[in-house]
C-alpha cells in the first residue's frame, strides 16, 4: 500500500465507524439514523448561521481587522 492511499483508507474507516456507530445508536433503524442525522445537520446548520452574523457584526462594528493581503 502506498503512503498516499493510506490516509483514504483511515478516514474512510473512520467514516465506516461512524456510520456504524450512528446506525448502532439507533438501534439499527436506518430510517430513524437519517432522520437523525438531518436534525443534527439542520443544528449545525443553525449554529453557523448564527456564528456568521455574530462574526458580520463584529466585523462592521470594527473589531475585526480586515485583511490586506
Amino acid at each position: 500500500m502506498s503512503s498516499s492511499s493510506q490516509p483514504k483508507s483511515e478516514a474512510g474507516d473512520e467514516l465506516e465507524t461512524a456510520v456504524d456507530q450512528a446506525i448502532s445508536a439507533c438501534g439499527g433503524d436506518m430510517r430513524a439514523t437519517i432522520r437523525a442525522l438531518i436534525v443534527a445537520n439542520e443544528y449545525l446548520e443553525s449554529e453557523v448561521a448564527e456564528l456568521m452574523k455574530a462574526v458580520s457584526h463584529a466585523y462592521a462594528r470594527g473589531r475585526f481587522n480586515s485583511y490586506s493581503g
